[in-house]
């Protein structure tokens, strides 16, 4: 599976901004599809995911109510709908796919395949 991540830009603190991850060669089928973010200087952190089959829906305490994960099966693509952005949220995000377990879903290694990131640059 080939991901391709896009969606970020810069947005004032309060603003919105929609990911897009796009299985461009292969599909999601059985795949748990997540979201991960790392600012400079951090580590690469959880920030959602989602089941493709069942809809099994994660998000970290960070951005929970904030934060929407959704697919669209027609256009094989999971988005990531973020709203009330904090400075804090300025990372580059990057989805992934894997066949993760409940228990490892929140776990970058449970990831087999990585898109290659889109910026989100929050300014206060």
């Amino acid at each position: 599976v080939q991901l391709q991540a896009s969606g970020g830009g810069l947005v004032q603190t309060g603003g919105s901004l929609r990911l897009s991850c796009v299985a461009s060669e292969g599909t999601f089928s059985s795949y748990t599809i997540g979201w991960f973010r790392q600012a400079p200087g951090k580590e690469r952190e959880f920030v959602s995911a989602i089941r493709w089959s069942g809809g099994n829906i994660y998000y970290a305490d960070s951005v929970k109510g904030r934060f929407t994960i959704s697919r669209d099966y027609a256009k094989n693509t999971v988005y990531l709908q973020m709203n009330s952005l904090k400075p804090e949220d300025a990372a580059v995000y990057y989805c992934a796919a894997g066949r993760a377990i409940a228990s490892t879903t929140y776990y970058a290694t449970a990831y087999s395949y990585w898109g290659q990131g889109t910026q989100v640059t929050v300014s206060s």
